[in-house]
């Protein structure tokens, strides 16, 4: 899904917190109430999915960034027929999503990107302007 398109959904949320391990489940929660309010059925087959990997790249984040980047935003969108997040921090390192789970420790990313793409969705790092940071994005049919 190009950027284009994903400006154009009509459901957006933006939530920046401290890169700190209670961001994961702040953001967990956010998306449930996004989702909520937005129509989403928190039953629908997409959301318990979308909401580990969601889980996921916090947790990397937290994990990862937290030294260079003091917070982490969450950018949550979705329209009739997608849902979408990204998790930005401003870490410059941007990992392979491709990466086998035994390379270099990089299960959470496999299973990111197992689940992404067994429910037909994308994945994309986007690297910021100035080389310091980057988002991941996810894209999920609904």
């Amino acid at each position: 899904m190009s950027s284009t398109r994903l400006e154009a959904l009509p459901h957006r949320h933006v939530l920046t917190l401290p890169t700190a391990p209670s961001a994961v489940r702040l953001s967990r929660q956010t998306a449930e109430r996004a989702l909520t309010e937005w129509g989403i059925s928190l039953r629908h087959p997409a959301v318990d999915p979308a909401l580990l990997i969601l889980g996921e790249l916090v947790t990397n984040s937290v994990r990862h960034a937290a030294l260079l980047s003091p917070e982490v935003t969450v950018i949550y969108a979705a329209g009739a027929d997608c849902l979408a997040f990204a998790v930005h921090d401003r870490h410059p390192y941007q990992p392979p999503l491709h990466t086998p789970v035994n390379d270099t420790g990089s299960g959470g990313l496999a299973t990111v990107m197992e689940l992404t793409l067994g429910l037909g969705g994308t994945a994309v790092v986007r690297g910021d302007a100035d080389g310091q940071g980057k988002s991941i994005w996810i894209t999920l049919p609904l």
